[in-house]
């Protein structure tokens, strides 16, 4: 069975794909911040992994990755979800603190997943894996009072073509996935109203988040000699493609 560690897997979006990659037949690594929800995403699973990880730390994901070495041997799949919108702000507004702890989740986080997976995928026998980055539409063209999200997002983009082109030695694909307002938890607010770019707030529609997962199963299941590089899944009305 292959072997998928997913951040943020307990909630939203990373519970949808750790959901849809147990049905798939993968040995599945829950990782997030919170124990209690991680349970609830494994259910009576018997190949998940509950292991509680603060992604902006690098001792945890190193603990992470060495328990999932320890329990199956290898990993064939990261899928980089953990992110948070954090504070609302412009560059002006926000504070250099709520600055950081974005970037410290969002693109720190994602860098040492990435890190850890890497280096057992370089050295494992069968050699080679996949990474899948959570982008955001926010990598194309940001919302107002984003510049802490946006900027990490946007960042995400050169990991991923980073990670893309250093991996190629090692049979290790990586590809991008920006999604636009998947139904869940963190985007609940937007089906009331979202802040426009022209100053108004408008409701936006928004799609079933099981459509991500399944988008993410289709990137995973590609032999390593082919590569989704990136993939935008959105709700088909919502303002992006002539954002404001």
């Amino acid at each position: 069975m292959p072997v998928a560690v997913v951040t943020g897997a307990g909630s939203g979006v990373g519970r949808e794909i750790a959901w849809a990659l147990l049905d798939a037949g993968y040995q599945v690594a829950l990782a997030g911040r919170r124990p209690e929800p991680l349970r609830a995403t494994a259910g009576d699973a018997a190949a998940a992994l509950v292991v509680p990880t603060d992604v902006s730390d690098p001792a945890s994901v190193a603990a992470l990755f060495d328990a999932v070495r320890d329990e199956w041997g290898r990993v064939d799949l990261l899928v980089n979800n953990a992110g948070t919108f954090g504070t609302p702000g412009s560059v002006g507004e926000l504070s250099p603190e709520d600055w950081q702890n974005v970037v410290q989740t969002n693109l720190t986080g994602s860098f040492l997943c990435a890190h850890h997976a890497f280096r057992i995928m370089k050295d494992q026998d069968p050699r080679g894996g996949r990474i899948i980055n959570n982008g955001s539409i926010s990598a194309h063209s940001p919302r107002p009072r984003s510049v802490a999200y946006t900027a990490t997002k946007h960042a995400i983009t050169g990991l991923t073509k980073s990670i893309s082109l250093d991996g190629r030695a090692y049979d290790i694909a990586c590809g991008q996935i920006d999604i636009g307002n998947a139904a869940t938890e963190m985007t609940a607010g937007i089906a009331a109203g979202a802040a426009q770019a022209d100053g108004s707030v408008r409701p936006e529609p928004t799609f079933d988040a099981r459509h991500v997962a399944e988008a993410v199963l289709y990137m995973a299941g590609l032999p390593l000699s082919a590569n989704v590089q990136f993939l935008t899944i959105t709700a088909t009305a919502m303002p992006f493609i002539g954002r404001g």
